[in-house]
């Protein structure tokens, strides 16, 4: 505990009168000074700081700023006078835990030690269970193995650095040679008539099924998707060894028949060779298994006995044409031209789609955007006829896809273009509204309200617009207009405080001093000195 604090009779009240041991602190260090509180903290370290607002020479928001810097962890208690504020609301932003405010009641600073204690525990004890959770991460091949194959059914990018630190955690070939992928789902799991003890049981057993029956095998990495749902990657597969899990799968079957009268359908992707090829496969698979389904549980499914133009088409209508109209709205450009591209690889994969497919994807594509996305203008109507009719001329697949992206494109331009103009015009009038009413205090929440619009997204959209944020405007607005009343002689500096709408003088000095590089005093006379 480091207390700092100018005045000798608050300091020693406080290292009296508390009951530290019975808080769980050891007894606290002090200084009368920012400065001979920052040389003792480069001497020792601290877990928790208790410092004045207004102090002379470096005030409370410095130090602790400066606190922070030395010891990200460290927990502050600012004591301010009913006064001052407003400068605790910067000493919270700088990273003050909590504030009391003079004169000083004992219980409440004990309350506020006990809180600060108890999150200094937590902290501790997050630290403790993250190393406990590493050592076991690194002794827990399973765990490991899990992990890894749900991140990459997840697509999450797997780059150099990041597989050669699973290679750290687990075996992994140091090259690809193939690999495939297998889902085993149990059939029913989630129908009425279960009750929820039968289906604790019977998730315990399906994964325990499936542990021992691939339990022999190498090269398998398996992960627990859901209860009813286990993937396994299979790596570097010889044809042996795939005619051996084929068996292990039958016998996972088997097994579940017979010990919980439960079938399980299995589904087998094609092969690959590379990491980024697994989430697609997956999908695939589970594809392939919805479809088997429908006809009988309890099948084991191959990937090349299978008619792979359904899921593409399947996966064009239901992931990727949603997908790409949701990007649209969203205005990102180039999320937009990125997933065109995925669309555009595949409809031009001439073996698997026929023209006449494609054609007719353009035209449900184009439907699809004239149904969701906001007409730009009166003409639209006009010219997604025009479009369809183009779309009716093309005589080849790349004509078609030109003519989707020219109007994917003129789409994006139109509507980002009025987009940001609704955003500009719109937080001007939030700039306008703050500027005539700067002698008033205003929240974020009170704005936004005023425009009818969420508070955090009127502070990111603010930001974006402005370059500043709300609060930083609303000081250098403030600043702006001090700066032209303390050009009128007949002013008294504390009458600039009240007209830009701050509540102490003492704020208002430390808040030019901030913005502009000195006093307002100061300013004043430099101003005047400069004119003579």
């Amino acid at each position: 505990m480091l207390i700092v604090d100018d005045e000798p009779s608050n300091i020693i009240g406080l290292v009296r009168y508390i009951k530290w041991q019975e808080l769980g602190y050891d007894d606290p260090v002090s200084a009368e000074s920012g400065e001979e509180a920052l040389e003792l903290m480069g001497e020792s370290s601290f877990d928790v700081l208790i410092s004045d607002v207004s102090m002379p020479g470096m005030n409370g928001i410095e130090l602790v700023a400066k606190a922070k810097t030395l010891y990200p962890q460290i927990q502050v208690l600012m004591i301010s006078g009913y006064n001052e504020f407003e400068f605790v609301q910067d000493a919270i932003h700088v990273g003050a835990q909590a504030y009391v405010l003079k004169p000083l009641k004992l219980d409440e600073v004990s309350s506020r030690l006990t809180a600060l204690k108890i999150t200094l525990d937590k902290m501790r004890s997050v630290v403790e269970q993250t190393s406990d959770l590493e050592k076991k991460v690194s002794g827990s091949l399973r765990l490991v193995k899990e992990r890894f194959v749900s991140d990459l059914i997840a697509e999450i990018p797997q780059t150099e650095e990041m597989l050669s630190s699973w290679s750290s955690l687990m075996e992994l070939p140091g090259r690809i040679r193939g690999l495939w992928i297998m889902v085993i789902g149990l059939d029913y799991f989630l129908s009425s008539g279960k009750e929820a003890k039968d289906r604790v049981l019977l998730g315990s057993g399906f994964r325990k099924t499936v542990d021992v029956g691939l339990s022999d095998l190498e090269q398998l990495y398996m992960a627990q998707i859901a209860p009813d749902e286990i993937a396994v990657l299979h790596l570097n597969p010889t044809p042996e060894a795939r005619v051996r899990v084929e068996r292990q799968l039958q016998f996972i079957q088997k097994m579940m028949l017979e010990q919980y009268s439960s079938t399980v359908t299995i589904g087998c992707s094609r092969m690959g060779s590379q990491w980024n090829e697994v989430p697609l496969f997956y999908k695939e698979v589970k594809f392939m298994m919805a479809q088997a389904r429908l006809i009988e549980d309890g099948q084991i499914i191959r990937h090349e006995n299978r008619d792979s133009t359904e899921f593409k088409d399947f996966r064009l209508r239901e992931e990727f044409m949603p997908n790409v109209v949701k990007l649209m709205e969203s205005g990102d450009v180039k999320a937009v031209g990125d997933y065109m591209n995925q669309i555009f690889d595949l409809l031009q994969a001439q073996e698997t789609f026929s023209f006449s497919y494609v054609q007719a994807f353009g035209m449900n594509f184009l439907s699809e955007l004239v149904r969701t996305l906001k007409p730009t203008s009166g003409s639209d109507g006009e010219l997604n006829i025009l479009m369809w009719r183009r779309l009716l001329d093309c005589s080849s697949t790349g004509q078609i896809i030109e003519l989707l992206i020219e109007h994917v494109d003129r789409y994006m331009l139109i509507d980002k273009k009025e987009h940001s103009n609704q955003q500009h015009n719109l937080i001007r009038k939030v700039a306008s509204f703050i500027g005539e009413r700067v002698q008033e205090n205003w929240t974020v929440k009170q704005l936004a309200e005023q425009f009818n619009l969420n508070a955090s997204y009127l502070s990111v959209l603010f930001k974006k617009e402005m370059g500043k944020t709300i609060s930083d405007f609303v000081q250098e607005t403030r600043i702006q207009l001090a700066k032209e009343l303390l050009q009128d002689p007949g002013i008294k500096v504390y009458e600039v405080t009240e007209r830009v709408g701050i509540q102490t003088s003492a704020y208002f000095i430390y808040l030019f001093k901030k913005w502009v590089g000195c006093t307002p005093q100061e300013y004043r006379d430099y101003h005047y000195s400069t004119r003579d």
